[in-house]
């Protein structure tokens, strides 16, 4: 039996145009190759498993190769290249900064570098993962980076540039590999399969290279694991089960129910997807990026964005005719704050279905704005024909006023009827004319009977009276008379209240000086800014209180500041005499006469 080889190593390029996906580096390398203008160091970076250390290998190869190709590519015959091919190679050498990273590693590389190549032009010296050196082993490389001996190369690749010092950037030719395109991986896949002998389905192969997420040694690894088990017969449906993937019929299923508002459907589909074993959140993710794959498919100039197989593209498109633009830009809103809030939601679940219920209820949310917009587009029409509709109270015609809008909007005629003015008219008098609605916004719209606006002219009217009632009592009250007395009680009950609630610095000011009553106008003393700071705060619970209680909303509240001179206490000996000698002028005489002095 023989030892099984993975597919990733089987199938590993060993020319230039054999690797996938990357062309923009392979053709700038074999273009460097055949005009003899390589540099001293590359550095390959890029995400993984996309072939850094492939072309880091072919390119020393080729270097070496002793009758290189017009194509610019190794002939696989020489002593060179078979050395390599077999892992014998004294020209080519291959170092794991991961787990030689020190700089003894770094040391040990530079001595072997003086010592020129025995077979080949040139000693080349590939070292992967090079961001795990040290940063004392990238200043020990720095030097022979720089002016290395002129047959000596280096490729360096890496999965982190960022972490790679700006010093040995410098010294690089920088190569940075894309991820390698769905379409590429799927053909790729096939052909494999084809000289394996696998029968495979075209949606599997997409859905393995979507799984893969641009690096083809992770989707080589999980063509190996389905072939496997689905005994060299790759499906759809053995996709989907082994890699534990939501089938696209779920999601196109979900789509639908939400674009005909079955809510029942929608939380089934979705109970039944958490029992199969599925997160929450991975649903919500597929759901995002199905709606984000229908807008794609609205418009022909996109269509080559859908990274999927012909068969469900067509899916996509037949979808994506059904529903609009609004609805899926709609819902997309709403799976992205889904997404976004799921990870701290405590109920996880219920995140994710309050979101499928706000999308099947998005065509009513648009229904009710077309409705407003025509309502308010109605109402606006309305106030236009005011004067026209109006029919005079003194002589009320039992024919109907004439006008060139009659009869085209009867249904609008009906709902708009209520709010016009108020028609005085007998038992006989006719109904209200019908009001002409230009299409604005959404168009015209007809409201059904259930959904006619209320009489307001009738809810006005009924107001009327208690808010009269109240203009009166304002205005009645707000000039009223009242004393001094009943002022300064009412003030002194509104400070004993201050004081329980322990606002100690509003009573001192509202008891230490008595106010003053001007008219309306009451006027406090303050001694300094923090009393006027906080007789400001406090004046609108002063003045509620009081109109309240006075009868009297006219009253104001005026904070005056009064400067108080300040006393300073003697301190010197000489301040200490005149301060007594202006309480006993006979203390300067006695000085005087007795020659004494301060001290």
């Amino acid at each position: 039996m023989e030892n099984f080889i993975v597919s990733a190593r089987k199938y590993r390029p060993v020319t230039f145009d054999s690797v996938v996906g990357q062309s923009h580096i392979t053709s700038t390398l074999k273009n460097a190759i055949h005009n003899n203008q390589l540099a001293q160091a590359f550095l390959f970076c890029g995400p993984r498993g996309v072939g850094k250390t492939t072309c880091a290998r072919i390119l020393a190869k080729t270097i070496n190769c002793e009758n290189i190709s017009d194509g610019v590519e190794a002939c696989g015959q020489c002593q060179s290249c078979i050395s390599f091919q077999n892992g014998n190679s004294f020209s080519i050498h291959e170092l794991d900064a991961a787990s030689n990273n020190s700089v003894d590693d770094i040391r040990s590389l530079i001595e072997q570098v003086r010592i020129p190549p025995q077979v080949g032009k040139y000693k080349i010296y590939i070292i992967d993962e090079v961001h795990m050196l040290s940063q004392q082993a990238f200043n020990a490389f720095l030097k022979t980076l720089e002016e290395p001996p002129s047959y000596a190369i280096f490729i360096l690749a890496t999965t982190e540039k960022h972490k790679i010092l700006p010093t040995i950037l410098s010294r690089c030719q920088i190569f940075d590999f894309n991820r390698i395109r769905v379409e590429d991986m799927a053909s790729h896949l096939a052909s494999i399969a084809k000289q394996e002998e696998i029968q495979y389905d075209n949606d599997g192969l997409h859905i393995i290279a979507q799984k893969a997420d641009g690096g083809l040694r992770d989707a080589l690894s999980m063509f190996d694991q389905i072939v496997s088990f689905s005994n060299k017969h790759i499906t759809y449906q053995a996709v989907i089960d082994n890699l534990n993937i939501l089938d696209y019929d779920y999601y196109f299923k979900v789509v639908d129910s939400i674009d005909s508002q079955n809510t029942a459907d929608v939380l089934l589909i979705f109970d039944h997807i958490l029992n199969h074993g599925f997160d929450g959140g991975h649903f919500i993710h597929g759901l995002s990026s199905h709606l984000r794959n229908l807008l794609v498919a609205k418009e022909p100039s996109t269509i080559k964005l859908l990274e999927v197989s012909e068969t469900i593209k067509q899916k996509y498109l037949e979808q994506a005719k059904k529903i609009s633009s609004s609805v899926l830009l709609s819902a997309l809103n709403i799976a992205n704050q889904c997404e976004i809030n799921y990870r701290t939601s405590k109920n996880q679940r219920l995140q994710v279905e309050l979101a499928l219920l706000k999308m099947c209820h998005i065509h009513a949310v648009i229904q009710l704005q077309k409705l407003n917009a025509g309502t308010s587009s109605t109402t606006d029409d309305v106030k236009k024909k005011r004067p026209e509709t109006i029919i005079p109270t003194q002589a009320v015609n039992t024919k109907p006023v004439e006008s060139s809008t009659q009869a085209k909007a009867p249904e609008i005629a009906k709902t708009v009827a209520p709010i016009a003015p108020k028609v005085e008219a007998t038992a006989t008098s006719t109904p209200a004319e019908p009001v002409k609605t230009e299409k604005k916004g959404w168009g015209q719209v007809t409201l059904s009977p259930s959904l006619a606006l209320p009489n307001l002219q009738t809810i006005f009217e009924d107001k009327k009276e208690e808010k009269s009632e109240e203009i009166e009592l304002i205005e009645g009250s707000e000039f009223s008379e009242i004393t001094f007395e009943q002022f300064l009680s009412k003030w002194h009950d509104f400070a004993k209240r201050v004081k329980a609630e322990s606002k100690i610095t509003l009573f001192t000011i509202m008891t230490s000086n008595a106010p003053r009553l001007s008219g309306n106008k009451i006027e406090v003393d303050v001694e300094n800014m923090v009393q006027m700071d906080e007789l400001k705060l406090g004046k609108i619970d002063i003045l509620n209180f009081l109109r309240q209680e006075l009868k009297n909303f006219a009253l104001d509240l005026e904070g005056i500041s009064v400067e108080q001179e300040k006393v300073r206490k003697p301190y010197t000996s000489q301040e200490k005499y005149q301060a007594m000698v202006e309480k006993n002028p006979s203390l300067e005489t006695l000085r005087r006469k007795f020659n004494l002095g301060l001290s």
